[in-house]
């Protein structure tokens, strides 16, 4: 079953330090000034942080799913989902590994240890 932009925000919002801002129509998803996830505006797309050495060997493993960032963001640990190919749990470990890019060290080992 297809997420939606509010599946991403329970995610999102359930995460320590986490909060909501909108920024021209986008969603997004922040820890501080960092944003570790982005809805679009159509809630189709969902942004995300990623490691970018690995970003290229996952959309090319997966490419009806995840998409390369537009060439102003291939700078940022930043790849793209299409919302409609993923599921409740897959999108869970996106942002939470998303939102772990994002948290001081001891933030991330408190949450992981508490699961």
């Amino acid at each position: 079953m297809p997420v939606t932009a509010e599946d991403v925000r329970d995610v999102a919002l359930s995460l320590p330090r986490a909060y909501e801002a909108w920024v021209r129509e986008h969603r997004k998803f922040r820890v501080g000034s960092l944003v570790f996830a982005s809805v679009s505006p159509d809630e189709t797309l969902l942004g995300f942080g990623f490691p970018r050495e690995e970003r290229e060997a996952l959309v090319a493993g997966e490419p009806e799913k995840f998409l390369l960032p537009r060439p102003s963001d291939m700078r940022y640990q930043w790849v793209v989902a299409r919302m409609e190919a993923l599921d409740v749990e897959e999108l869970r470990e996106l942002v939470t590994d998303a939102w772990a890019m994002c948290v001081p060290k001891s933030v991330r080992e408190a949450w992981f240890g508490d699961r």
